[in-house]
């Protein structure tokens, strides 16, 4: 990967293996390979898009998907948890793949989420697939949230990118390796604004180079961080596939 030109990395002491710490408008925060974004200074662990129950949306919809996706993205985001231990953890929307998800979300996945929440804070973030927030699940629900210098929402704003953290368009990116190009999800920040990968295993990517994306970032600064097996690989805007 280093051959595609790579952005410095700048990985601290005391950060797990294969992460990239970054800074956004001034925060320090960590992005982790398997989809997690960590603030060390507050103790905050945010993810993004965990579209939980999507094959059960599906099913109610008459499309059969395997049934396996929330337990999947559950166990990612315990192994999250479990890495940082963090103080809150917050969910930036589509925390359910529509508005029934939550209130039909089976007994044994809800004690799932109560065994991580126990002892921290957590927030939902409302998002466009579930607007309504959460039903009997541990935490709060909330259309952003500030906190500590950053902006935390599901959707970014048009109107000001400074210190945010936003999902909604789970960010992918393109590389060539080898003779061969490689598709990954990905943070893309330019230092002011975050886009949050998607965390649901069964969520797709939108490229950085699609119009939905244009007007959101200083291209010149924007640094695409990828999701890799056991580490982030930082790749600048300008080294992108097209």
């Amino acid at each position: 990967m280093h051959r595609l030109g790579l952005a410095a990395r700048t990985q601290t002491m005391g950060a797990a293996i294969g992460t990239e710490e970054i800074v956004v408008n001034g925060v320090v925060a960590v992005c982790d390979p398997l989809g997690g974004l960590y603030l060390p200074e507050t103790g905050m662990l945010v993810v993004s898009d965990l579209h939980l129950e999507k094959g059960a949306a599906f099913a109610r919809r008459g499309m059969l998907l395997p049934p396996y996706d929330t337990v999947a993205t559950l166990n990612i985001l315990s192994a999250v948890i479990t890495r940082y231990d963090p103080k809150i953890v917050v969910s930036l929307g589509d925390n359910f793949h529509d508005r029934k998800g939550s209130a039909h979300l089976p007994q044994e996945l809800r004690s799932l989420i109560a065994a991580m929440a126990r002892g921290r804070d957590w927030i939902w973030i409302n998002g466009n697939h579930d607007p309504d927030g959460t039903v009997d699940l541990p935490g709060t629900c909330a259309d952003e949230l500030v906190h500590g210098g950053l902006v935390l929402r599901h959707e970014p704003s048009l109107i000001s990118g400074k210190g945010e953290i936003a999902g909604h368009l789970h960010p992918a990116a393109t590389v060539r390796r080898r003779e061969k190009s490689v598709r990954r999800a990905c943070f893309a920040t330019d230092g002011n604004r975050l886009l949050m990968p998607a965390f649901g295993v069964l969520s797709g990517g939108l490229d950085l180079r699609h119009k939905a994306m244009h007007g959101l970032f200083d291209r010149a600064a924007l640094v695409a961080h990828l999701l890799g097996r056991d580490r982030i690989y930082s790749v600048r805007y300008a080294s992108l596939m097209g």
